[in-house]
């Protein structure tokens, strides 16, 4: 190995060798392969992760809402930190949906309570209604 660097912010080693046999020159890039936690749901059923699942569910809350997409990006990327430092081979799906509602509510408090509606499995107006007064209160 002749030269070693960071590339792409850190996430990327870039590698300058030297063929010992040839003298011939190259580049190589390795990448950290970064593994997450299963998921444990209610019911006990386990899943992997899954990065499209979860930006399904945030879309979904955030759809027709002035939001924009880098915003979005980056509040996932801070949940899906949050998935990494937790350094557990399993996690409940209820620990990543309050990760999700606080990067919701940070983002746009209609999303926030869209999510939380389904999420907390509001049964009548009146959990909606104590839902945003709480919101409010911490405004």
């Amino acid at each position: 190995m002749i030269d070693s660097r960071l590339a792409a912010e850190g996430a990327v080693v870039r590698r300058r060798r030297e063929c010992t046999a040839c003298s011939e020159r190259f580049t190589t890039l390795e990448q950290v392969e970064l593994s997450y936690p299963n998921l444990v749901k209610q019911d006990g059923t386990r899943e992997a992760f899954s990065e499209l699942k979860l930006r399904a569910g945030v879309q979904r809350a955030l759809e027709k809402r002035p939001v924009d997409t880098e915003l979005v990006d980056d509040a996932i990327q801070r949940i899906k930190h949050h998935l990494h430092a937790a350094a557990e081979r399993e996690l409940p799906t209820s620990r990543v949906g309050n990760w999700v509602m606080d990067e919701l509510k940070k983002l746009d408090k209609v999303a926030y309570i869209r999510f939380a509606s389904v999420y907390r499995s509001f049964k009548d107006t009146d959990e909606f209604l104590k839902e945003i007064e709480e919101l409010e209160k911490n405004i």
